[in-house]
């Protein structure tokens, strides 16, 4: 493939195409208000990524139960107080020519307990102090991810992304170290997936039939074992009921961490029959070269991250210059404030190592 080939369209089985296989990633950044309403600084950080040429502009995770909170300043789905911002923001979004879709997520055992609370889970968990969720629990855990997809839909979203990775809810479900239940949602790998495409069958019988679909998923970590994650994977696509597979591999040129997995981590999931199923890889891609790299080992779309937080015109960039790299690190934090990060993201990015530069400090009153 040639970085030409990054702007060529792509539909699905549901709803609009991208124009360009650039999809901004999900990406945490804490600047939405306390009780998960839309904040003006996360507006601009998502409306300027559509305006700069993203096909597809991401919401950070957005939490579908407020005790599913994850980190402070975290963009809520769980509520009709968050319709106004959520309509607000898709229809920006779409006006600048992206679409728009809202990931949902729930924190599970990784939520904190100051933000709320008593933390739950699959089950008990010692270390965290998490409670195990009864079984009708699970099932409303269950209908809420529905609910945020009906409601991302009322406010006029093109699709959602249902957030299986990175060690959160529904990956507790997956993995056997922290699932420990006994009734049909534990024990087995397909029961332990249960939940997953419980949500996928209620958002797709109860959403519009032109909404999108998409799920991420990581291969790795968080008492993962990627023979299970690539069985759950084969399964989705097998179903063919969403619209793209989302793999984080945190890097996409990394081999597994399992020594019985020899070939690189994401021919794990390229060398899977999709059927119509659009595949898509996050992890470091900086480069136009790295992004072609991608759609040539056989996926269809990339998901920038870092890339996107320093460049918010990343495919305009390209498109103008197929060698374009994006600017050297550590950047400014008035670098970071140009490029449409507030004041919250900003903080947050200075806990990343050699990402933004420590500040001079303060010349010494005479």
């Amino acid at each position: 493939m040639s970085v030409a080939d990054l702007f060529m369209p792509l539909t699905f089985q549901h709803g609009p195409a991208m124009k360009n296989r650039f999809m901004l990633a999900p990406l945490t950044n804490l600047q939405s208000r306390a009780d998960g309403v839309l904040s003006d600084d996360e507006f601009r950080w998502l409306t300027l990524r559509a305006e700069g040429g993203f096909g597809l502009v991401m919401t950070c995770a957005a939490h579908v139960q407020r005790v599913g909170q994850g980190f402070p300043g975290q963009l809520g789905a769980f509520g009709d107080e968050h319709l106004e911002g959520l309509t607000r923001l898709a229809a920006a979004i779409k006006a600048k020519g992206s679409i728009a879709a809202l990931q949902m997520h729930h924190a599970g055992i990784r939520s904190p307990k100051d933000l709320v609370g008593q933390p739950v889970g699959p089950s008990d968990d010692p270390e965290t102090g998490a409670r195990g969720l009864t079984q009708a629990e699970v099932e409303q855990l269950r209908e809420d991810f529905v609910a945020a997809a009906l409601r991302a839909e009322a406010a006029g979203f093109d699709g959602v992304e249902i957030h299986g990775a990175h060690g959160y809810v529904l990956t507790q479900f997956l993995s056997a170290e922290t699932n420990r239940r006994e009734d049909r949602y534990g024990g087995s790998l397909e029961n332990r997936a249960r939940i997953i495409f419980e949500i996928i069958d209620g958002v797709r019988a109860r959403c519009r039939p032109d909404f999108q679909l998409g799920l991420r998923l990581s291969p790795e970590r968080f008492g993962l074992r990627l023979a299970e994650v690539r069985e759950v994977a084969a399964e989705v696509l097998r179903r063919g009921k969403i619209d793209y597979l989302d793999m984080s591999l945190w890097d996409i040129a990394k081999q597994p961490k399992e020594e019985a997995f020899a070939e690189p981590l994401i021919s794990y999931f390229t060398g899977l029959d999709r059927g119509a199923v659009r595949l898509g890889v996050a992890g470091k891609i900086m480069t136009a070269a790295q992004a072609a790299g991608a759609l040539d080992a056989g996926c269809d779309y990339v998901l920038l991250g870092r890339a996107a937080i320093l460049h918010h015109d990343y495919p305009e960039q390209v498109r103008r210059d197929p060698g374009f790299e994006p600017t050297a690190l550590p950047v400014t934090a008035d670098y970071l404030r140009r490029e449409g990060l507030g004041p919250a993201f900003i903080g947050y990015m200075q806990t990343w190592p050699g990402f933004v530069a420590a500040e001079p400090e303060a010349a010494a009153a005479e």
